[in-house]
């Protein structure tokens, strides 16, 4: 009986290995419908079934190579607005669905790239970064103190402004 299970251990590790050489052969090809689903930790609640990066260093290179916007999102788990705009965002049928055009990520802690804090390190602040890499400091919410806060009543305008992240993509390339 003994062997038997250390037969079935070595296949199990033989499988396991096998998925992830598929999974890092078909990054290269074009290949959208099926994708790799993640473990929910990297949604952390703000999307579960959207595919997040796990770095900023990640997000860029996936940004640039696959030609879509980066979309960060700044939070904190125990800060109350974090958690209300995470609510609505996730809640947001509309946001959710254009969320799959974007590179993803969420940060609940500061990067040292000062480009993502254009005027302070405040939470949560959404940053759009193009595929050229460049922060789109122009793309901002409503409230001057702090350009890219967002409260649950912004919603419409967050979504608003994928759209223009979006947009802004299509005529500048």
């Amino acid at each position: 009986a003994m062997e038997k299970s250390y037969v079935s251990m070595f296949l199990l590790l033989i499988v396991i290995s096998c998925a992830l050489a598929k999974d890092a052969g078909k990054k290269d090809s074009k290949d959208t419908t099926a994708k790799p689903k993640l473990p929910q930790t990297l949604s952390r609640g703000w999307g579960d079934q959207l595919i997040w990066t796990q770095t900023y260093e990640e997000a860029l290179f996936r940004s640039k190579h696959s030609q879509k916007p980066l979309m960060i999102i700044h939070h904190l788990e125990d800060c109350p607005h974090s958690q209300a705009l995470k609510k609505v965002f996730a809640e947001h049928k509309d946001i959710q669905k254009l969320a799959e055009k974007f590179i993803l990520l969420n940060l609940v802690y500061e990067t040292t790239d000062k480009n993502l804090a254009p005027d302070g390190q405040y939470v949560p602040r959404v940053l759009f970064i193009d595929p050229s890499l460049t922060v789109r400091a122009d793309i901002t919410g409503r409230y001057s103190n702090r350009l890219y806060a967002y409260e649950p009543s912004d919603i419409s305008l967050l979504y608003s402004n994928m759209q223009k992240a979006l947009k802004l993509l299509k005529t500048e390339l």
